[in-house]
Order: C-alpha cells, then sequence, then structure tokens
C-alpha cells in the first residue's frame, strides 16, 4: 500500500510542473511513510510514497524499472494472486529481481500489454512509462478500493492518489457547484466528479493511455450481472452457501499474505464475524480489534465482537471510546480530508485505524458485503416496496403521522419513524426516484436552497442532473433489488464506503483489506438471485445462513446499527460554538458568499430544535465543507 503521483506534460508549460513533484510526494507521505523514489524523464515525472508490506528490501522500492530500462512502474496496492502469476512468468523465461507484485505486474504489462488487468486479482491505482513509445498508461482497480485522481488541461495530465498531491503540483482550484450540489445532498461527491473543475475521479475499472496528446480512455471491467443468465441459475440455495463459502475461505487466505504483522476488524457485525471465522482457519490467534462507544450504548457493539472473538480464540483488543475520545480526534481527521467527505462515522474509523496500527501494518474488514447481498436497511425497504401487500399499504397511509413524530438516528424510537417516514414516500415513487431519496440526507431542492443566488446560478442543474441519471442507470420500472445493489456497488460502495476507509486507514499509514471485494466473490454475488440476499424477514439471508455455523447465535436477530458517531449531541455541546460562532456564523456564511445565510440559520434552529430530524447529518456536511474550504480555499 502506497501513493503514487505524476505528470506526463504536453508543452513546455506543463514540463515546468515537474518542478513540483518533489512535494507533490510528499504531500502524501503518509500514504507511504517508509521510503520515497522519483522517477524524471524528459516530459515525464513519477513519484512515489511507499508502505513496505511485501519484500521489505530496498529490491521492493519504487518507481520500478524493468531491466532493459524501457518500462517504469508506480503502483499502489496489493495484487492477491501475484505469486501464481510469477511462476507462469518465470516458466516463460522472466528473471525477477525482488519478491513483490510490483515487479510481476510490469513484466506482465511488457509481456501482455494492457490486457493483463484482468488476470489481476487485487486492488490498485498504477502508472506505467514506456520510454521508447513516449506513452503513459493509468489504471484503477475494478470496485474503487483504492483511488485515482486525474487532472487534464492543455499542457498536462497529473495524477495522484490523493488531492492534496495534485494541489502540490499547482492545479486550479475553481470549484465544482455541481459537484457541490450533490455533496450537500449526499454527504460526499460521486465520481468522476470531485469538487474541483478540472480534476476527476478515474472511475473502478476504467483506464488511460496517454501518448503524444491524445489521451484515450477505456472500461476493462464491468460487473458481470444479466439478469437472464440470473434467472437460469441452477444451483440450489444450498449449494450457493456451500459456494459463497468456498470462495469466501479463497478470498480471506489470499488477503492473509504479508511481510508484516496482520489483524482484522472486528466490529460484532456479521459481515467482520465472517472475515474473522474464515482467517482463523489460516491464523491462530489472530489479532482483531473492535472499537466502542462508553456514552453511547446505541451505537456499541463491543458485546458481539467479545463473542466472536472469544469463540475464534482471537488476541482481541477493544478501543473503548468516550464523546470526548471522539472530539479529541476531530480537527486531526478534518484536516486530513483534501475533498469534502462528511461520512460521519469516518471518525471512529480514524481512530480505530491510528490504534490498530500500533499493532498491525495490515487488517482485513468485511466492507462491501452490504452491497453485495442486501445488508441495509433500505434494501428490506425497497424489497418490501416491490413486494407491497396490507403492511406497506398501511404505513404509507400513516404518513401524517411519521411527518408529525420526532425523527432521529440516535435514538431507537427516533430513528425507526424516520425509516417509516422515508419508506411511506418511497412507496409512491419509481425506482429511480426512490433510490436518490433513501440515498440522500436531503431533496435536491432542498440543497440548492442552501446555496446563495450566486452559487446556484454556478451550480449548473443540467449537468448535476446529468451526472444523476448516469449514477442511476441500472435501474428500471421492472428491474429487482439486484438492480439496487448494482447501483450501490457504483455509488454507496466507491464514494462512500471505501473512501471512508482508504482515507481514515491511509492517514495513519495502515492497509485495508477487504474479502468481500475479491471479484470471483462479487461475480458469484450478482449471479444470484434476490431470494438468495433478502426476503420478508432477513436481509443478507445467504451470508447469515452460509456461516451460521461458525457464529454465535447471538448475532442473529439483532438490529444493524451501523457504525456512526453520536454527532447530535456534540452539536448541542462541544460543536456548539464552531458552529454558531465560528463555521456557520452569519457573518462568516454571508462574507463567503457560498451559502444563503436564512437557509444555514433556518437548519441551524431546526438542529436546536426538539425535532431535529437529519438537521445533525446536513449540518456536520457543512461544516466538514467549511473546515476544508478555510484550509484550501481562502
Amino acid at each position: 500500500m502506497c501513493g503514487i503521483t505524476g505528470v506526463f506534460a504536453f508543452t513546455d508549460t506543463g514540463r515546468q510542473t515537474l518542478s513540483r513533484l518533489q512535494a507533490a510526494t510528499d504531500a502524501i507521505v503518509r500514504r507511504g511513510p517508509d521510503s520515497q523514489g522519483h522517477f524524471v524523464y524528459e516530459s515525464v515525472g513519477l513519484g512515489f510514497r511507499r508502505l513496505a508490506i511485501l519484500d521489505l528490501s530496498a529490491d521492493g522500492n519504487q518507481p520500478m524499472t524493468d531491466g532493459s530500462g524501457r518500462y517504469t512502474i508506480v503502483f499502489n496496492g496489493e495484487i492477491f494472486n501475484f505469486q501464481e502469476l510469477r511462476a507462469k512468468l518465470v516458466k516463460r523465461g522472466i528473471v525477477f529481481h525482488s519478491q513483490t507484485d510490483t515487479e510481476v505486474i510490469l513484466n506482465l504489462y511488457l509481456t501482455e500489454g494492457r490486457g493483463f488487468l484482468k488476470k489481476l486479482n487485487g486492488f490498485f491505482g498504477l502508472a506505467i512509462y514506456d520510454k521508447e513509445e513516449d506513452s503513459l498508461f493509468i489504471a484503477r482497480d475494478r470496485f474503487g478500493v483504492k483511488p485515482l485522481l486525474i487532472y487534464r488541461d492543455e499542457d498536462q495530465l497529473a495524477f495522484a492518489s490523493e488531492m492534496k498531491s495534485l494541489l502540490a503540483l499547482g492545479i486550479p482550484r475553481k470549484i465544482d457547484f455541481a459537484a457541490l450540489s450533490h455533496y450537500l445532498q449526499l454527504n460526499y461527491i460521486p465520481g468522476p466528479a470531485t469538487i474541483f473543475r478540472g480534476v476527476k475521479k478515474l472511475l473502478p475499472g476504467h483506464y488511460l493511455f496517454i501518448k503524444g496528446t491524445k489521451v484515450v480512455g477505456k472500461r476493462w471491467y464491468k460487473i458481470p450481472y444479466d439478469p437472464k443468465k440470473v434467472a437460469k441459475n441452477k444451483l440450489t440455495y444450498e449449494q450457493q452457501q456451500h459456494k459463497l463459502v468456498e470462495l469466501m475461505d479463497g478470498a480471506v487466505q489470499r488477503r492473509l499474505v504479508a511481510d508484516v504483522p496482520l489483524g482484522a476488524f472486528l466490529s460484532g457485525g456479521i459481515d467482520s464475524s465472517v472475515i474473522t471465522a474464515l482467517a482463523t482457519r489460516h491464523t491462530p490467534h489472530l489479532n482483531t480489534f473492535s472499537i466502542g462507544f462508553k456514552d453511547e450504548p446505541f451505537f456499541d457493539e463491543t458485546k458481539y465482537a467479545n463473542l466472536v472473538a472469544a469463540r475464534h480464540k482471537t488476541n482481541h483488543t477493544v478501543f473503548s471510546l468516550t464523546n470526548n475520545d471522539l472530539y479529541e480526534h476531530l480537527h486531526d481527521m478534518l484536516d486530513y480530508l483534501d475533498e469534502p467527505f462528511a461520512d460521519s462515522s469516518a471518525l471512529a474509523v480514524y481512530i480505530l485505524s491510528q490504534r490498530t496500527r500500533q499493532q498491525v501494518t495490515v487488517a482485513l474488514s468485511g466492507d462491501g458485503a452490504d452491497e453485495l447481498f442486501g445488508g441495509y436497511n433500505k434494501h428490506m425497504g425497497d424489497y418490501r416496496v416491490r413486494q407491497g401487500g396490507l403492511k406497506a399499504e398501511a404505513v404509507t397511509a400513516l404518513s401524517f403521522v411519521w411527518d408529525a413524530l420526532p425523527k432521529s438516528r440516535n435514538s431507537a424510537f427516533g430513528n425507526r419513524v424516520r425509516q417509516l417516514q422515508r419508506f411511506s414516500r418511497g412507496m409512491l415513487a419509481g425506482p429511480k426516484v426512490r433510490y436518490w431519496d433513501w440515498a440522500s440526507f436531503t431533496s435536491a431542492a432542498d440543497a440548492r436552497t442552501l446555496l446563495s443566488p450566486a452559487s446556484q446560478l454556478k451550480a449548473n442543474k443540467k449537468l448535476a442532473d446529468k451526472r444523476r441519471k448516469s449514477i442511476l442507470e441500472n435501474l428500471h420500472p421492472g428491474g429487482d433489488l439486484n438492480e439496487v445493489l448494482l447501483t450501490d456497488m457504483n455509488l454507496v460502495l466507491p464514494y462512500d464506503m471505501l473512501t471512508k476507509v482508504d482515507l481514515m486507514s491511509m492517514a495513519n499509514s495502515l492497509e485495508v483489506r477487504t474479502p468481500f471485494l475479491d471479484y470471483k466473490v462479487v461475480n458469484f454475488a450478482f449471479s444470484l438471485p434476490v431470494s438468495s440476499k433478502v426476503d420478508g424477514s432477513m436481509k443478507k439471508k445467504i451470508v447469515q445462513d452460509a456461516f451460521r455455523s461458525e457464529l454465535p447465535p447471538e448475532l442473529y436477530d439483532r438490529p444493524k446499527h451501523g457504525f456512526e458517531v453520536p454527532l447530535l449531541k456534540w452539536m448541542r455541546g462541544e460543536l456548539r460554538s464552531l458552529i454558531e460562532d465560528d463555521l456557520l456564523a452569519d457573518g462568516f456564511v454571508e462574507a463567503q458568499g457560498i451559502f444563503d445565510v436564512n437557509a444555514v440559520r433556518k437548519l441551524k434552529t431546526q438542529l436546536f430544535s426538539r425535532n431535529p430530524g437529519d438537521a445533525h447529518a446536513r449540518i456536520w456536511g457543512l461544516i466538514v465543507f467549511q473546515t476544508w474550504w478555510k484550509k484550501y480555499m481562502v
């Protein structure tokens, strides 16, 4: 796991950017504290920061050049089948000088060209320069586990693992207000957009090939979902379970290879518990790590994590935090963000990663299972909307009740009312409208009202609508829940969940591996019918059933609480002054000119009322944006 950056200059002006390569590499030092390296040749510069995981010797340093001196690579990620690929290359006469997956990738490219990507099982962002052809090949993994940002103008194409590296290269800082409007709805920015005009996220499963001034992009991987093939799946449910266990066991085993200490996150939920159970088959006394909230029993799941740890005899560590512990890390976490990102659970992941890193360098996680197999409450909600029936119709008929009752994510009752209100709206909407509504904290119209009149003019509603339409392209009136899951894989997973884990783990120089996102598991998941994933009483059905014998019975039939931070209490306490007197003070908002001061004031009033709803989530989005704006735009 590392950080990469680089420049491919088209003009003399672009070549001047090469002088900033050292600063761009320094900007991502936390991604790779162990070593750094640079490659500069005529119009190309490649920068690298290393977090050593495999072959800890200097032989694994990058940029890495092949024996002929023609090809040079910078690579961020891990390839879990590299030993198998290496053995095949050795049989073809290739001589290796290190024990790294990086050298395997380099030799695959020079022997097989761009098609080699399909052979890789892992996650990555990479760039390979061909000196003879004067070309640059840039690629990103199938599901967007590792980030890769691209900036292009008439003088250059620049790339980096993080925005702060591009900023160090001197890219212009002009806000994309269409992206900001989506951020205000979702609390994150969907790709390919970023907060800056001109900077794009290279989409998962895509590559770029640059030669001369021509840039060609191509999608090299697409989740193979075909409803007709799903309908023809002949495996019995029992056979599906056996296949899932087999695939997951292989995925976990592949991800246990490392030359540094390794462990696993163990939240107490089904997903991380499955990973732990499988890992202990191959690693006795596995190091496992949990985080709990002393002051917030509603969010604390350490009881269940302890049960799993005891059953599988792991070397378990619980980090039990108070609200004050969380608050003490707030500013460090916000300071690391180089693009507005307001999933509040990022703070807990930051602390978990920080404390886990004190004992291990690599951690396995259960990320991806919810999006693959239907683990969110919204998935059960969507299933029930499509099924209809008296209960669903009754919830809709009582919508006036849900509208009147207090709603909040911070209590069981308030959260239930919030869910019932959203469900009643979803019953009356089509699949595209319902999906976007349930993915958002607020509507597009309400998000626009937060913007000042000048910002609304810049927000390019047509562009925002076009981007949203692209995100929702896989949802159809005659479709089923698998289309919702596919959309989650293309939106929620890469731009919320994986972004959160990558940023917070890399801020602490910790590598996180995700066995559920082994492409063999993903391909299998999208060959399964909805009935294997969600029914009227169970979410993530096949995962729960397939591993029932491996897990404590207490993990079943309990509500999914997620991994959230208790924001509302903070905002009415420690954060109140920051909200009212600093970041969202009327004078500051008015002078800044981005947001409408009256709309922000109204949102603050709602926050401190008896019926806050999701105001705290929207306020958090503003706090994150304002903190970012002060650091990068003032």
